[in-house]
């Protein structure tokens, strides 16, 4: 390898993208990082810490809304948690979500199905779908942190659907390339 192309190499990987490819696009996404760059909601460190460090910052709640970041806890097969960013809500017990690094490491799953197999149908244990069907592990959760920033002078209004950030031409081409590719 000459000089050049070993500068190169060590450049791109300090800079964080290889010929206009997110860094994301080629080391996988983690479903913090994919959480935050679709919504509002900044947030950062393990999916366990979002609950605790969402509180005064922004709203929570046992309510599913469009647009809302569920927050898993800790758990045996989950021990960083999880967090997924709800798409929409088709009843009060099933969701639709998308997220990152659930069924196969650092891959963007859009439409994934989320239970509340809660006894209180309060969505503080959810089973998660995998693939074509329903996953069997019970996931304990939070509830929902809803996007928008706090402002404890006036209540807040979940009525409408929190706003998604946009995406980037960046994660829009990972979309892109992501769906090319049959994942």
């Amino acid at each position: 390898m000459g000089r050049s192309i070993k500068f190169f190499a060590v450049a791109a990987c300090v800079l964080g993208t290889v010929a206009g490819v997110p860094a994301q696009a080629r080391s996988g996404w983690q479903c913090v990082t994919y959480a935050r760059t679709i919504t509002d909601v900044s947030i950062r460190g393990n999916a366990n810490t979002w609950w605790g460090q969402a509180a005064g910052r922004y709203e929570r709640g046992n309510t599913p809304v469009a647009g809302a970041v569920l927050a898993f806890k800790s758990s045996p097969g989950m021990r960083a948690g999880h967090v997924a960013v709800v798409k929409d809500v088709v009843s009060d017990r099933e969701l639709i979500v998308d997220h990152a690094n659930w069924t196969r490491r650092g891959g963007v799953e859009r439409n994934a199905h989320v239970v509340d197999v809660s006894q209180a149908g309060d969505w503080s244990a959810v089973k998660v779908s995998l693939g074509s069907g329903m996953g069997t592990r019970v996931n304990p959760t939070f509830g929902f942190i809803y996007p928008g920033v706090v402002d404890h002078n006036d209540a807040p209004n979940h009525a409408s659907a929190p706003r998604l950030a946009p995406l980037s031409a960046e994660i829009a081409m990972l979309a892109r390339a992501e769906m090319d590719s049959g994942r």
